[in-house]
């Protein structure tokens, strides 16, 4: 179990963020009040929470308009991510450098702090990807270089293919949280520890499917991808399951005055070094409650705890893990 720091180190580069991020993968969406973007640009600065996260597809690059508009207002320094997005009709490296220019602009910055590669599925080699990224750094238009969704093997590709120009491979942004562990059994987390890369865990809270509901609503999730394929007694199962992890989660967080939420994320805080959460928050209040995560620390039986009741579960009759959207 890690010891909590006020800060992470973004791999091996010299970037230093707050242990907590801000997905901001809704910021500009309808029925998205800028105002209220703003609000919790400002309350998670005020807390330490200096590291936001967004990408060219997010809402249709109106994240990345909020956000430099939030930094704008604001005159106050954060630490930005964003992402490449190698979709079909993006035929030749060459795109990725355009795709940045345009980013940059929707920002409002001359430099990014980290760039991504959003996903490894794509008809782009992935060389040649991070050729154009080792450029981005060598022209000053990022200071380092992340993947998104990549599994071991690439990552371990993309990191010797950088190491070639003297630059580390700072993250690789995946799902991560209590109820998706797969990182720790597919060999991403191993990974990040060998290669000294961030692991930037999005989906921490699941959508909000890790907080407590309020009495009367049902603990189960409402939204399970794929559940009409999965057997009524492992359905069941899983119920049960979902149950005992909500009641473990419940028993901490009323013993702290916290959260399940903030439990959630305290539990992937200690849990290595090189994670870093980045919940999304929409309000001010989400902002202050995921940033008060920072403030305490579990004790060893409490992460034992956590630990042994969301443990990853075996595969069964090969069903794939429920898939959804980040953050």
């Amino acid at each position: 179990m890690t010891q909590m720091t006020q800060h992470r180190s973004l791999g091996a580069t010299k970037l230093i963020v707050s242990p907590l991020g801000v997905g901001t993968n809704r910021w500009g969406g309808r029925g998205q009040n800028n105002e209220a973007a703003f609000e919790v640009f400002q309350a998670s600065l005020n807390a330490g929470v200096n590291f936001f996260d967004t990408a060219e597809i997010y809402t249709r690059g109106n994240s990345e308009r909020t956000l430099g508009e939030c930094m704008k207002r604001a005159n106050r320094v954060a630490l930005i991510a964003s992402k490449f997005a190698p979709l079909p009709n993006r035929r030749s490296p060459h795109t990725l450098m355009d795709a940045l220019d345009a980013s940059l602009g929707r920002l409002g910055v001359e430099t990014l702090d980290l760039y991504y590669v959003h996903f490894p599925f794509t008809l782009l080699n992935l060389d040649a990807l991070m050729d154009m990224m080792a450029l981005a750094v060598h022209t000053g238009k990022i200071r380092a270089v992340g993947v998104s969704n990549y599994n071991a093997r690439q990552m371990r590709r993309a990191a010797a293919r950088l190491a070639r120009y003297g630059i580390p491979l700072a993250a690789n942004e995946v799902h991560y949280s209590l109820l998706h562990r797969q990182p720790e059994t597919n060999g991403v987390l191993d990974a990040c520890r060998e290669l000294n890369v961030a692991l930037v865990a999005y989906r921490p809270l699941e959508s909000g499917n890790l907080r407590e509901p309020p009495p009367g609503e049902s603990q189960v999730p409402a939204k399970r991808s794929l559940a009409s394929l999965i057997p009524p007694v492992l359905r069941k199962a899983e119920r049960e399951r979902q149950v005992a992890i909500q009641g473990t989660l419940s028993t901490i967080a009323r013993g702290y005055g916290m959260t399940t939420s903030q439990v959630a994320l305290k539990w992937l805080l200690q849990r290595d070094e090189h994670i870093i959460p980045i919940p999304g928050a929409t309000s001010e209040r989400h902002a202050i409650e995921n940033a008060e995560a920072l403030k305490w620390d579990l004790n060893d039986e409490e992460f034992a705890a956590i630990d042994r009741v969301t443990h990853p579960q075996k595969s069964r009759a090969g069903l794939p893990a429920p898939v959804g959207s980040e953050h």
